[in-house]
């Protein structure tokens, strides 16, 4: 077992801990991403504990790195900020840790912490790598045949990144509602095509929706999408908004969450409000997938962090993870 904390203290308690688990041992406890990295070059390690506030690579950052060199060890994230159903606790089960745990602000002992830990490593070492794989499924790993993206203030730049990140042969279709007037929306649908790589329509009435494309809300009005008997197509709404915003968000939400259920992934990025929460609670409710921009690389985190603080993102990050996140969790060809 491998500990990664930036904190000599800590570290010689979780060994202390660790030491005390019947067939277990500590191969080495470091203090950053670098020295846990070179630490595994010279020896495996089933298992590690790992910090998330650490010098250099935060552990989260990290967290990839680990997996180059380890691919088979199972990581149980510990942190304070890691509370159950916390935005850091998702945000790390999504980039494949296999749990996590809240470690005690006054103590390393504190609040039968020991205990904690000592049922959380053997319940994380019984379980199966497929049982592993299945639970990182349930929370948001299914395929998905549609993808929704959300944003206001900020979004624009957000958006280009995670294009960027998308693979060529995604070719699942992207919907895109981004606050921004109606006379922007043609030069918006250019940029778009050139970042996506792939055509850009900007959104009518009966527009069908087709894999390899994306459909851009216009300024003045929100997308609904409606199933028809090829699949499904858009129809405007210019109906107002519960947020106030033309176009909205929810709207498109609540209509994909109808017509494409657990097959849906909704992204919200940057922007200021609320809009897209009503959606995403929908769904979420349906067992759709919710991804939301991470407050750190946000203009503005209202509308990615309301959704984050009411519990209803399966994962949180940069618009280059969500972009990661998006390929790996595409549909096989």
């Amino acid at each position: 077992m491998l500990i990664v904390d930036d904190s000599a203290v800590t570290r010689c308690v979780i060994a202390r801990i660790v030491d005390a688990i019947p067939q277990y041992e500590v191969i080495a406890a470091v203090g950053s991403i670098a020295q846990a990295e070179a630490a595994l070059g010279k020896g495996a390690a089933d298992l590690i504990l790992l910090d998330i506030n650490l010098p250099g690579r935060d552990g989260l950052s990290g967290l990839p790195a680990l997996f180059a060199v380890a691919p088979d060890a199972r990581v149980i994230v510990l942190s304070g900020s890691c509370a159950a159903g916390s935005p850091t606790a998702l945000h790390a089960l999504s980039l494949g840790a296999a749990a996590t745990l809240a470690k005690p602000e006054s103590s390393p002992l504190a609040g039968g912490f020991a205990a904690r830990l000592t049922a959380l490593v053997g319940e994380v070492m019984a379980a199966s790598p497929h049982s592993i794989a299945a639970t990182m499924a349930a929370a948001g790993g299914s395929p998905f045949d549609v993808i929704a993206i959300g944003a206001s203030t900020g979004g624009i730049h957000a958006i280009a990144p995670l294009l960027r990140a998308l693979p060529d042969d995604l070719d699942v279709p992207i919907l895109i509602t981004q606050h921004l007037p109606a006379s922007f929306t043609d030069y918006f649908a250019q940029q778009l095509a050139a970042l996506a790589r792939r055509p850009v329509d900007v959104a009518a009435d009966s527009l069908r929706i087709q894999r390899g494309r994306m459909i851009l809300a216009p300024g003045d009005a929100h997308i609904r999408v409606v199933p028809t008997i090829e699949g499904a197509a858009t129809r405007l709404d210019r109906t107002p908004a519960v947020s106030g915003c033309m176009p909205s968000v929810d709207p498109m939400f609540e209509s994909v969450a109808e017509v494409f259920g657990a097959r849906a992934l909704a992204v919200v990025l940057s922007g200021m409000g609320r809009d897209g929460c009503r959606g995403a609670e929908r769904i979420r409710a349906t067992g759709g997938v919710v991804a939301v921009q991470d407050q750190g690389s946000s203009v503005v985190w209202g509308m990615p962090g309301a959704i984050a603080v009411s519990g209803l993102a399966s994962t949180i990050g940069t618009p280059e993870e969500l972009g990661a996140f998006i390929a790996r969790r595409k549909r096989s060809a």
